[in-house]
């Protein structure tokens, strides 16, 4: 089992001077501590304009600065957005061949088509065609990579012939990898050799039939790249204390908040009817964050399977999406700066110390 942390850089409203650049700059310490402690991978999303759920609109910027500032720790877009209005393809190959460089190596490459009819509808984008954006993208990305010449004739995007550098350092080319928000994509990704990057917490039932499905899938899958990436990683909250019931005081105010801020994002399936998206953003089947209370100002238990707790606890929730086949599970470590820095410092520390080792090679 490996952990690593999961950035979406949420900032507080109103927005004070400053705030972005505090949430930014702990973001770099939270990582440089991650790469001390033994975590794989930070992972950063990439949104547009929704104010103070994600100011994280350059993940490229970003990760590789987290990638200057450490050493073994991986970097992950989790992932880019792959819709042409947003995003051209070539110009995604190439940073990503360029972050792949500096960090010697250490990049994995989630795509995404966004969710948010604010972001779709903010670079006018149809909704219909992300997928078969998507789709596109992910097949291209890997001749961009390894061919020396290409030129594509596409449904949703075309270029002349050209040679796309530079070169990424991985043998073929980075992990690639699919962000899976609901039901089915899971499949998507099996059928094209793509990792499995949950960004939506699913409950333990859901995360064993998903990867159950994935898993029977991609052993007869035709690779959109070079190479199969069969990994599933899943999305959960972090904060780790000795004492449970501060923990599940202070970790479940920023669980809370996170699904409040995800609640009030405007879903493409709301405003806009169509079969690419089949559900409403996160609000998947058996999802963790699916709290249903009739009084909502009383304060409600941590969910199944959410790592927020006393080492004891979180230990006997790993080991759960351990046992359901899980490879990777990546943590948000706080939301809008409810949590002070030095808090969640501490709890990255308590983790490592006392849960990491129980999933080593060898572990307790």
């Amino acid at each position: 089992m490996r952990f690593g942390i999961f950035f979406e850089l949420s900032v507080p409203q109103p927005l004070a001077h400053g705030d972005e650049v505090q949430a930014y700059r702990d973001a770099l310490e939270q990582s440089r501590l991650a790469d001390e402690l033994g975590f794989s991978t930070a992972w950063a999303v990439e949104h547009h304009f929704l104010q103070e759920y994600s100011h994280c609109s350059a993940p490229e910027v970003f990760l590789t600065a987290v990638a200057m500032s450490t050493r073994r720790l991986r970097v992950g877009h989790g992932g880019v957005v792959c819709v042409p209005g947003i995003n051209h393809p070539i110009r995604v190959a190439e940073r990503a061949a360029a972050l792949d460089i500096l960090s010697g190596g250490r990049l994995d490459m989630g795509t995404a088509r966004a969710s948010t009819i604010t972001e779709l509808g903010g670079f006018g984008v149809d909704p219909d065609t992300t997928k078969m954006s998507w789709d596109e993208f992910v097949h291209i990305l890997p001749r961009l990579w390894t061919e020396d010449r290409v030129g594509y004739e596409g449904a949703t995007f075309s270029f002349p012939e050209r040679p796309v550098v530079p070169k990424p350092v991985q043998d073929p080319h980075p992990p690639l990898w699919v962000t899976v928000t609901s039901p089915g994509t899971e499949r998507d990704a099996a059928d094209r050799g793509l990792g499995c990057l949950g960004v939506a917490a699913a409950g333990f039932k859901e995360q064993e039939r998903r990867t159950a499905e994935y898993r029977k899938r991609i052993q007869h899958c035709t690779p959109a790249g070079k190479s199969v990436n069969e990994q599933v990683a899943t999305m959960n909250y972090l904060f780790c204390h000795p004492d449970d019931e501060v923990a599940g005081r202070v970790g479940g105010a920023m669980f809370a908040a996170f699904g409040m801020l995800n609640s009030n994002l405007l879903w493409a399936r709301e405003v806009y009817p169509t079969p690419s998206y089949r559900s409403l953003g996160n609000l998947a089947a058996g999802s963790v964050a699916q709290v249903r209370d009739d009084d909502p100002g009383r304060r409600r238990p941590v969910p199944e399977g959410v790592a927020i707790g006393d080492p004891e606890r979180i230990v006997k929730a790993v080991k759960v999406w351990e046992s359901v086949g899980v490879d990777a599970i990546n943590f948000l470590l706080n939301t809008a700066n409810l949590i002070p820095q030095q808090d969640v410092l501490d709890s990255m520390r308590l983790f490592a110390a006392e849960v990491m080792p129980h999933f080593a090679e060898g572990g307790r």
